[in-house]
């Protein structure tokens, strides 16, 4: 009678303890962090300098807190614009976009080729204003 108490009391303690059990897992994805950044600091921005960008402020991950960096000016990129680094929400985090160099647009009137008569668009029969479908070019059927 003993032993059949202490074998109910055993199997209601496991049961109990195993319907309060929880599950936690703890995924650490690279470059992510959980914690959203601060509001950027002001930063004065200085006089202009010939042949460089300024290059605003921002918070940046250390370890385990962030830490503010403060703006410089890097050497500007003949025909590209910067685009600035940037804190992103994503995947349920934050990451950051590191700064990048992209090709300046170039913005050309009427006179641009595009709109000029070649003598292989002439052959469709369109005249100077045919327009090759996207793709097309490249396979040279224009």
């Amino acid at each position: 009678m003993r032993l059949s108490t202490f074998v109910l009391a055993a199997v209601l303690a496991a049961a109990s303890s195993a319907t309060t059990a929880q599950v936690s897992v703890n995924i650490h994805v690279p470059g992510l962090i959980a914690v959203a950044p601060p509001a950027p600091r002001f930063e004065r921005m200085p006089a202009p300098r010939v042949g460089h960008v300024w290059v605003a402020g921002h918070w940046q991950w250390e370890r385990d807190a962030y830490g503010w960096r403060q703006g410089y000016w890097e050497r500007a990129r003949p025909d590209y614009d910067y685009a600035p680094g940037r804190w992103v929400r994503a995947d349920g985090g934050w990451r950051w976009a590191e700064p990048n160099w992209k090709r300046k647009a170039k913005h050309r009137g009427h006179d641009d080729d595009r709109y000029e008569s070649h003598g292989r668009h002439d052959d469709h029969g369109h005249g100077g204003g045919y327009h090759c479908p996207p793709g097309q070019a490249k396979k040279g059927r224009c």
